[in-house]
């Protein structure tokens, strides 16, 4: 079955879109090609009588509710021609959906917990002792509760980094989400443990269709041993993995580093041989230029995460240096415990806003922060998403134009960022198919 958006607006104009088999195949289809597949084709009784339940679920997204297992079919309010459903969209707009290149989904079940602490504190005193009592029942409740917030926030991706990762993967699949899952490497792991982690690396297979990937993930130098480090680079790169790690997140971590290493986070992991193209390093708060320059040289991918650093007063991220080093810069909200959700577009207001704080107003301009919520993070994994273009696949939100943030229309893109709330989110799509809001998803399988 092939779609069509029809009057949807895109880049301030309307248009009709055509997605077929995950993709965008046309974003500008013209009238009279849409009006050509209407004159050749019986339209459904059925689905004509769908119509106006359709169009209401569409509109009124339920946040509460997880996309029922295997509904992947696009509910639309429209009708079907042939092999085309067409889905009139007046009054929404299309953008890209969020990639969340940093996450660790199930700790939304410390949502609240050893808030208004250092990240030293927080993790020692808090979140590794509670983390060591958690099964694999309460990975999977506390997964669904990240996929379902995701989804209702307008995010198709998100690159996690966690434990008894069958639970969230099955949970993604279900949901018909993308996720590169971290097998996590630390030292505190038994050799048991470890060697299991090893062979799951080397017989690593994507899922669902290729929508779940894989990265070989050691936590942080602080709790990696240098062999393990290595060892991790070492088998990333021969099986084609990503290696996503946490990189100079406080000062503490600077200061350990120099104590222990004997020179900084960025120039250790150098040394060693782990910096490279498909490195994606969480956080990067205390970098000097001379580091990014390392980083942004060696193809290094910087997930950045402004209001965990900010909550966890890790401190301000050094945009100037990042932005003119010309390396890959990538939004995230880290976990819930330490930000406390998972919206996307909340992540790009604060990082504009934290970039401007130090007086250059005109630092990190709206049509960038959002490049770095979509099409940046999409470019890390190797996804030709994040944007809405011919060949690109379909991942995207459309907006409720008749939404309070939306009606002075001077500028979608900078209401979308500066002014809205996930509240203005009508649907979520990824992979041409409608995952979100569950309402609809359950109306188009009945």
């Amino acid at each position: 079955m092939k779609t069509i958006l029809k009057n949807v607006a895109l880049n301030g104009n309307k248009t009709n879109i055509l997605i077929s088999n995950g993709l965008f195949e046309d974003c500008n289809l013209p009238d009279s090609a849409l009006e050509s597949i209407e004159a050749h084709n019986l339209q459904s009784t059925e689905t004509q009588n769908m119509q106006s339940t359709d169009a209401q679920n569409l509109q009124s997204p339920d946040a509460q509710a997880l996309a029922s297992p295997g509904a992947q079919t696009l509910a639309s309010p429209g009708a079907q021609y042939g092999e085309y459903r067409i889905v009139d969209l007046e009054g929404t707009a299309i953008l890209p959906s969020f990639y969340n290149t940093h996450n660790h989904a199930a700790m939304t079940l410390l949502r609240g917990y050893g808030d208004d602490t250092n990240l030293e504190t927080w993790l020692h005193k808090y979140i590794w002792p509670y983390e060591a009592k958690l099964t694999a029942a309460d990975i999977r409740k506390g997964s669904q509760w990240a996929v379902e917030e995701m989804l209702a926030t307008g995010t198709t991706f998100f690159n996690d980094m966690y434990f008894e990762i069958e639970q969230t993967m099955d949970l993604v699949e279900r949901a018909g989400m993308r996720m590169c899952v971290g097998i996590t490497i630390m030292d505190l792991h038994t050799p048991q443990q470890h060697r299991e982690k090893v062979e799951l690396i080397k017989s690593w297979k994507d899922r669902a269709e290729g929508r779940i990937t894989a990265a070989v993930a050691p936590h942080a130098i602080y709790t990696v041993s240098k062999e393990h480090l290595q060892e991790a680079a070492q088998l990333s790169r021969e099986y084609g993995l990503k290696l996503h790690i946490h990189v100079a997140e406080t000062k503490a971590e600077v200061a350990d580093s120099l104590k222990n290493f004997g020179t900084t986070p960025v120039r250790y992991l150098e040394s060693l041989g782990v910096l490279g193209e498909n490195v994606i390093a969480a956080h990067c708060v205390h970098v000097d230029e001379e580091e990014w320059d390392i980083l942004a040289r060696r193809g290094v991918t910087v997930a950045h995460c402004p209001c965990s650093n900010m909550k966890l007063g890790s401190g301000r991220f050094p945009y100037e240096l990042a932005i003119k080093s010309g390396a890959r810069i990538t939004l995230a909200t880290d976990g819930a415990s330490s930000n406390n959700n998972l919206d996307m577009r909340e992540e790009m207001k604060f990082a504009a806003l934290l970039a401007k704080v130090a007086g250059n107003p005109e630092l990190l301009p709206a049509e960038c922060v959002l490049k770095w919520a979509t099409r940046n993070g999409a470019e890390a994994f190797g996804i030709n998403g994040g944007t809405i273009e011919n060949g690109a696949v379909a991942d995207a939100i459309l907006l409720n134009l008749s939404h309070r943030s939306f009606l002075a229309g001077h500028n979608l893109i900078s209401d979308w960022v500066y002014a809205a709330d996930s509240s203005a989110i009508a649907a979520t799509l990824c992979n041409g198919q409608l995952i979100y809001p569950a309402a609809a998803v359950s109306a188009a399988r009945r």
